[in-house]
């Protein structure tokens, strides 16, 4: 059974940094894709970034790009979000996902089946 186990959140100030990291027990994605999708009450889940680790192809959402960074390392099964420049809006609960998403679904939370259970960033202003 997959599971995925997230670490990092946490309070900050505006303008501070965050790391989060994902480690997945119990399977495998070298051949598909890890990433952060985030969620606010009463809202979607978004999209936040994502890296395949076949290719090493790396998506970010506009709202994050030259703020945030997605790495991985492939052989601990596991997957870095960097965040700089923290603002207000960037808090959130972060959820790490994993599967294997195809191009349309990549930023979709339809593209991945296995979920952690959610780390708090919460900016302050």
């Amino acid at each position: 059974q997959v599971q995925l186990i997230e670490s990092g959140g946490g309070l900050v100030q505006a303008g501070g940094s965050l790391r989060l990291t994902c480690a997945a027990s119990g399977g495998t994605f070298r051949n598909g894709a890890m990433g952060w999708f985030r969620q606010t009450p009463g809202k979607e889940r978004e999209f936040v970034a994502s890296k395949r680790f076949a290719t090493g192809a790396i998506s970010l959402a506009d709202s994050v790009k030259g703020r945030f960074a997605i790495s991985g390392d492939n052989a601990k099964n596991t997957v870095y979000l960097q965040m700089n420049s923290l603002k207000s809006e960037d808090t959130a609960v972060y959820y790490c996902a994993a599967g294997y998403p195809i191009s349309s679904t990549l930023t979709s939370r339809h593209g991945y089946r296995h979920w952690g259970q959610g780390t708090q960033v919460t900016v302050s202003s």
